[in-house]
């Protein structure tokens, strides 16, 4: 059983919004991804202090939560890449602004962002993005279209790795840029707020006994996860090391890609491996409970992501975790202290750092959760990602006449 860390704030407590702010948060729909929850957790923030929190977006299945949280959602199609499209919903956010007298726009995805920043423009009013992903640019188009990502008055990259590419790309001054890494929910992603029934629940879904050790991958079932390296991995530590109870969990919708998901299938078959070993799960909405029954979290990412939430929460749990070496993943694991950094697209080196996590003795595993915690606690909590956040706003909202 895993202790627990306090939870109590890493920080000053948040300050008050000035009053009268309205903060608008654009992007294409309320859905469940990694952007909408950082924006629900933003709007919550403001809410709290003070302010007014606004999203417009296409309704998602978190409209209703938007509003729990203080929120006020406004139906707007803005993800067209369209360019007459994108001026038509540039004057409908300007009327907006105007009309709901809006102190600052946050744009969180490229297409609602043209649209806002025209708009803001328009209106003389302050500007934010959050640059959320390495997003390819295969020609001179493509960099112009990701480019809006990096003209906000303030621009936050959601790791190191992504201000590097940010000032590579787009020469951005550094006086712009802020790092905010994405937060964990520690009330949510903490072992002692995991009980009995829940893990009952996890294990039923899965399909998985109670003696099951357990590898746990969570990620959407999309190529660029890695999800095959993982299986080939799995296949080489079952060869190298007798572990009869070892299932491996791959968590994640699929979005209709059946034909990636029988292809997968088919590799667990190919590398030799018990098809019961691999376990294909649908979205666990209980993740933090999904993380107290595993015995590693893995990444598997053949591509850098923008930053990769999932190891943050991981952390927080206190479990090991391995994680390709590649993009933002050296700023949340501690190589040989909180987990493995492995090369990416590699499962030999995987299957390794797998056996080195089923090698650890019950004390190691301890003393490796504590570090991981508190490191999480510290540098990864949803509190500081907000507050951090609202300073942004209101530095840019002390320089508005």
């Amino acid at each position: 059983m895993l202790m627990s860390v306090s939870n109590a704030p890493t920080g000053a407590a948040a300050q008050a919004l000035p009053p009268g702010t309205t903060i608008l948060q654009v992007l294409p729909a309320l859905g469940h991804g990694g952007v909408e929850r950082g924006t629900l957790e933003v709007a919550g923030a403001i809410a709290e202090a003070g302010g007014r929190a606004l999203v417009a977006s296409e309704p998602g299945p978190n409209v209703e939560r938007l509003t729990r949280l203080g929120g006020e959602h406004i139906a707007m199609s803005l993800a067209s890449k369209n360019p007459l499209t994108i001026r038509a919903n540039a004057a409908k956010l300007a009327e907006l602004i105007e009309r709901e007298n809006v102190s600052l726009v946050h744009a969180r995805s490229r297409a609602p962002a043209w649209a806002a920043h025209m708009a803001a423009e328009r209106t003389k009013t302050p500007f934010v993005t959050t640059f959320h992903a390495a997003y390819s640019e295969s020609g001179p188009l493509k960099k112009r279209y990701n480019s809006v990502m990096a003209s906000g008055d303030r621009v936050i990259a959601i790791s190191h790795f992504i201000a590097r590419l940010i000032r590579q790309r787009y020469d951005t001054p550094p006086g712009r840029l802020r790092v905010i890494h994405r937060g964990v929910d520690l009330n949510a992603f903490d072992p002692a707020a995991i009980g009995a029934g829940r893990l009952t629940a996890v294990r039923k879904q899965w399909g998985v006994g109670a003696n099951a050790r357990i590898v746990l991958m969570p990620a959407r079932l999309t190529r660029l996860k890695g999800h095959g390296v993982l299986i080939s991995a799995i296949a080489n530590l079952l060869r190298a090391r007798h572990l009869p109870d070892l299932v491996c969990v791959l968590v994640g919708a699929d979005a209709g890609r059946d034909a990636y998901r029988e292809e997968l299938q088919k590799h667990v078959r190919t590398v030799g491996l018990d098809p019961q070993r691999i376990v294909f799960a649908p979205h666990c909405e209980d993740i933090a409970a999904a993380m107290y029954l595993a015995d590693v979290v893995v990444s598997a990412s053949t591509e850098p992501e923008g930053f990769g939430r999932t190891l943050a929460e991981a952390a927080a749990m206190g479990k090991p975790v391995i994680a390709t070496a590649h993009g933002p993943a050296g700023e949340i694991v501690v190589d040989g202290e909180t987990g493995w950094l492995v090369p990416p697209g590699k499962a030999g080196p995987m299957a390794e750092a797998l056996a080195t996590v089923f090698g650890l003795s019950p004390r190691q595993r301890q003393a490796l959760a504590f570090k991981a915690m508190h490191r999480a606690r510290r540098m990864f909590s949803k509190q500081v990602m907000c507050e951090r956040t609202l300073e942004v706003y209101r530095e840019l909202l002390s320089k508005t006449p």
